[in-house]
């Protein structure tokens, strides 16, 4: 029983108090952190169909809609000019910027402390 006894009182923890042996301090941390981002932008511009007739000084051979129209010069040794635009609904232009963006940021913290 004796050792019983024993065995316990060493197997029960000893309650101390701690005290600090400092009267004051501070810390500092730095954290550095970088951000890369990596991005693509695609625009698609679509648009309706489209048509423009322009001259002078020439003459259809019929309906200046049809492509199989010929023109002809009207005055002969004079100056003159024929366009002709014409373009399809749908997709007209795609542009695509591939751009890279780096962000670095410091945050310094600083802890003082006293007893």
């Amino acid at each position: 029983m004796k050792r019983l006894l024993f065995l316990l009182l060493l197997a029960t923890p000893a309650a101390a108090q701690i005290e600090p042996n400092f009267t004051q301090g501070s810390m500092q941390q730095t954290i550095n952190t970088t951000q890369t981002i990596d991005e693509q932008v695609v625009t698609e511009i679509y648009g309706g169909d489209y048509s423009y007739y322009s001259g002078s000084n020439v003459t259809p051979s019929g309906n200046i809609t049809d492509p199989n129209t010929t023109f002809s010069v009207t005055n002969a040794g004079q100056q003159f000019h024929v366009e002709q635009v014409t373009r399809a609904a749908g997709l007209i232009e795609t542009t695509t910027i591939d751009r890279d963006i780096t962000t670095t940021s410091t945050t310094t913290s600083l802890s003082v402390f006293s007893q």
